[in-house]
């Protein structure tokens, strides 16, 4: 059903002086709309500068037939699409390694005793090997002298221009060279979406997944792509004990992503990907928080 909101807006300068309006409404997509999106709208479509405290007053969402697009569609910022899996406690993501434990270290129960009355904090504790949930591997990963996550750039792996590539699990599970192919993927991230994602944390997610053959792994080397990245358990195939994919995108300083998510909610151009870790000394791969922001 069409929704819109009524609301009295008040925004203040940082250099003196505000605005006002009462009354004032929107059409909306969704059940609801946060203060900050509403502010965030009324600021980008007059066009303000220097502004400071702002106040969303007297907001009522009620039914009532669209009369332009909805603010949520229309007011400019990009959307970001989280690509990433949750990590929990026991959580396993490639058989043989340990799970990831998750605790306290400081309860907000034992915190207590350390802050006044009302004043508890949390502070976690985790213990986990770096190959966890959805992660990024780097040379180290595979090369003793590659370079590891404090070495890397902070541009070769945010706000990278991306495509994805679409190759169903349910019609090949090797993804060769051809499959590449008629792509415009130099400088960019490329993301391979076969859907395996669907099985993720199932005993199936773990055999017989998708991956990327030796002459692929070549194909992108050679288009210099900066990072390729897959929605599957591992990039390359895990049947046997050799990992060519691995050593020629990492030999070629090509990042690696594994485990992605929701790629099917992405266009397959015209969005950027980010998958940015902690900057490790001798660390070859870790968890990111996969995510791609797509163009308004």
């Amino acid at each position: 059903m069409d929704k819109r909101v009524k609301f009295d807006f008040e925004i203040y300068f940082t250099n003196g002086g505000s605005i006002k309006g009462n009354d004032f409404r929107l059409d909306i997509s969704g059940e609801e709309i946060s203060d900050k999106e509403l502010a965030d709208y009324i600021v980008a479509d007059l066009r303000l500068l220097m502004v400071g405290e702002t106040k969303i007053l007297n907001k009522v969402i009620f039914n009532e037939k669209h009369k332009r697009k909805p603010i949520n569609e229309s007011h400019g910022k990009k959307m970001t699409i989280d690509l990433s899996h949750t990590i929990e406690n026991g959580l396993i993501t490639y058989k043989g390694l340990p799970a990831p434990i998750i605790c306290d270290y400081l309860s907000r129960e034992d915190s207590r005793k350390f802050y006044e009355e009302g004043t508890t904090f949390q502070i976690g504790k985790i213990e986990m090997v770096t190959n966890t949930g959805t992660y990024i591997d780097c040379p180290f990963h595979r090369f003793e002298n590659g370079k590891d996550l404090s070495e890397i750039n902070l541009e070769c792996f945010t706000d990278l221009e991306g495509i994805v590539i679409r190759v169903p699990y349910s019609d090949t599970l090797a993804i060769t060279e051809e499959h590449l192919r008629n792509h415009e993927i130099r400088d960019r991230a490329v993301l391979i979406h076969t859907g395996w994602d669907v099985n993720w944390n199932t005993e199936r997610y773990y055999e017989g997944h998708p991956y990327l053959t030796k002459t692929a792994a070549e194909y992108l080397r050679n288009c210099n792509v900066k990072l390729a990245g897959i929605d599957s358990h591992n990039i390359d195939c895990t049947t046997g004990k050799d990992r060519p994919v691995h050593t020629i995108l990492l030999g070629a300083e090509i990042l690696i992503v594994e485990h992605l998510c929701n790629l099917q909610l992405l266009p397959d151009e015209g969005f950027t990907f980010s998958a940015i870790p902690p900057k490790f000394k001798g660390v070859g791969t870790f968890p990111v928080r996969a995510m791609a922001k797509l163009q308004p």
